[in-house]
């Protein structure tokens, strides 16, 4: 898909202006639009990311992974990081809700590349965005089908057999594997997760613990906050050898991961500390 998207020639059609919003009927009454939102939820931890819902805060944060810090030119370098705000675009929430556009970060790119500089962390992004249009076309060709046990492959699979405690294990953050742990409190804390925790805690699961992809798949639908159906269904079936990539498995080294992407223990210490300090309700695990 990217060689032939690439190879014709990437068209993306030009922006169209934002239609202006009418304002709310005069005869609402007033106490209709009130509502009442706390800053921050009491008891909760404070987070190394805040996101502000809305086009508004979409568009500002564009402009400060762009123009404010000009972080777009290290995004290859630094997109697989664990801690912090910049070292990815963290677009996705704003992209999974429509408050910012596929193609106004494209265009946005496209200037950024002719103001500062055009390198290869400009065209990752780029392939980023092409990564998923291609789960939305899979989705597309595909049906309901992305959601079968066997995915997109037509060979029989052994039946996966429900594990409850490891079910339990897992989505708590109560597995072997500390860095695990790190990255499911991370998501159950504040509706996040890196890139590559993703990566690590769905192969830990599928391959590790013996988990039904669909389950975890669904556990995540439950708690991010930039949820795509097409995005994540499309990476849970790759992840389990299931989906279009032609490798039979992707099976993640989990010590060697977090010896890599977290080698002085920062992360893991950070939300296992907080893991314990706010525990998940056994309720909300079924």
């Amino acid at each position: 898909f990217r060689k032939k998207v690439e190879k014709g020639g990437l068209r993306v059609r030009d922006l169209q202006p934002v239609p202006a919003i009418p304002p709310p009927p005069s005869e609402l009454p007033d106490e209709s639009l009130d509502l009442d939102v706390p800053e921050r939820m009491g008891g909760l931890p404070k987070t190394t990311m805040h996101f502000d819902g809305g086009a508004e805060a979409g568009m500002k944060r564009l402009r400060h992974y762009f123009w404010g810090t000009r972080a777009l030119s290290e995004y290859k370098k630094t997109r697989n990081g664990m801690m912090g705000w910049d070292y990815s675009s963290k677009f996705s929430p704003w992209l999974a809700w429509g408050c910012l556009s596929a193609r106004t970060i494209y265009h946005a790119v496209l200037d950024y590349e002719d103001d500062v500089e055009s390198n290869e962390s400009t065209y990752w992004l780029i392939f980023e965005l092409l990564w998923r249009d291609y789960f939305r076309f899979i989705a597309m060709q595909h049906g309901d089908r992305i959601w079968h046990e066997t995915g997109l492959k037509d060979a029989p699979r052994n039946p996966v057999t429900h594990h409850p405690l490891q079910w339990k294990d897992w989505c708590t953050g109560n597995t072997k594997s500390a860095y695990v742990n790190a990255n499911m409190h991370e998501l159950r804390l504040t509706g996040f997760m890196s890139n590559r925790g993703r990566q690590n805690v769905a192969s830990y699961a599928i391959h590790d613990m013996g988990l039904d992809w669909r389950a975890c798949a669904a556990w995540f639908e439950r708690w991010l906050i930039d949820f795509d159906p097409c995005s994540n269904t499309g990476n849970w079936l790759y992840v389990a050898g299931i989906g279009n990539d032609p490798r039979p498995q992707r099976k993640f080294d989990v010590d060697w991961q977090a010896e890599r992407y977290d080698p002085d223990g920062v992360f893991q210490r950070h939300w296992n500390r907080l893991g314990e300090k706010f525990p998940c309700d056994p309720g909300a695990v079924s």
